[in-house]
């Protein structure tokens, strides 16, 4: 750095020359130094700058290449993974845990009638689970009634269900089956709103076991469990202590309805998203437990 020049000079300074009071102040400058050469002229100054945003730009541009060349394998990795999960997930409803708890269930008591709502792949199972008994099928999706074409017989049957209320008429069906004796789960009657039409060779069995997971009801629109969780509290109260088996339970829909119609104080197990109720059975006095 160039040396600096002193701020002040002192007042016996020769380059001061104080005249006399009625002449002016004159003040001699010092002679101009001439600055020590530096190494670096402003030429080559700009030229190093240059230089460096030129490097700073290189690396942008090689930063930005080397991002878009491997986002595009990153993201689609990604997505992939996701379909692969979902694609899983939708094929494997349930967990090895919950899936052997159904199935002790139903070893329980096979040979026995086993009525199952919902007809996922991982149900097509069931009917050797329980060998020796009457497996009936409840679903409402034709796609789905395909995989069990030509598998009716040996004790399987599927039958095809219309459900005529959807997820988001819940809590209104839940008020009118409450104020309306014609939902009673005594006593079933065509005036019932949440009532669901069944084949009668549905409606005279005395069913040992019940699984609720149909029909889907993961959409407002869809077809909610509502009705699906009524009939088979109706179909349980009139067996010798049937086992309902509700699947999704951390849903808001199968919680209520299974809490209004299977009750809380008939719950005897659980296990992942499956609650277990055990109703309409006997007791030595030959008379229906009272569930509600």
């Amino acid at each position: 750095m160039p040396p600096q020049e002193p701020l002040s000079y002192p007042l016996n300074s020769p380059l001061l020359h104080i005249l006399s009071p009625k002449s002016s102040l004159t003040l001699t400058l010092p002679l101009k130094k001439s600055l020590p050469k530096m190494g670096l002229t402003k030429k080559k100054l700009i030229m190093i700058l240059v230089f460096i945003l030129v490097i700073v730009s290189l690396l942008r541009v090689l930063k930005i290449t080397i991002t878009t060349s491997y986002f595009p394998t990153v993201v689609s990795s990604s997505i992939q993974h996701d379909l692969i999960t979902k694609t899983n997930m939708s094929d494997k409803i349930l967990s090895e845990k919950e899936l052997k708890f159904l199935s002790d269930i139903i070893l329980q008591k096979s040979p026995c009638n086993l009525l199952v709502f919902g007809l996922e792949d991982q149900y097509l199972s069931l009917p050797t689970i329980n060998e020796g008994g009457a497996t009936v099928f409840l679903e409402d999706k034709p796609e789905k009634l395909v995989k069990m074409k030509g598998k009716n017989g040996d004790g399987v049957k599927v039958f095809r269900i219309r459900y005529k209320t959807s997820a988001k008429e819940a809590y209104k069906l839940l008020k009118h089956a409450r104020s309306d004796s014609s939902c009673s789960v005594r006593r079933l009657t065509s005036k019932c709103k949440i009532a669901v039409g069944f084949p009668k060779e549905v409606m005279k069995m005395k069913w040992d076991v019940i699984v609720v997971d149909g029909p889907g009801g993961d959409g407002p629109e869809s077809p909610g469990r509502m009705g699906a969780i009524y009939m088979a509290g109706v179909l349980a109260r009139s067996g010798n202590g049937t086992n309902v088996v509700v699947h999704d339970v951390d849903r808001m829909i199968e919680k209520w309805f299974s809490w209004e119609f299977l009750s809380e104080k008939n719950l005897v197990s659980s296990k992942g998203k499956y609650w277990n109720f055990k109703l309409g059975q006997r007791r030595g006095n030959d008379h229906l437990h009272k569930d509600m």
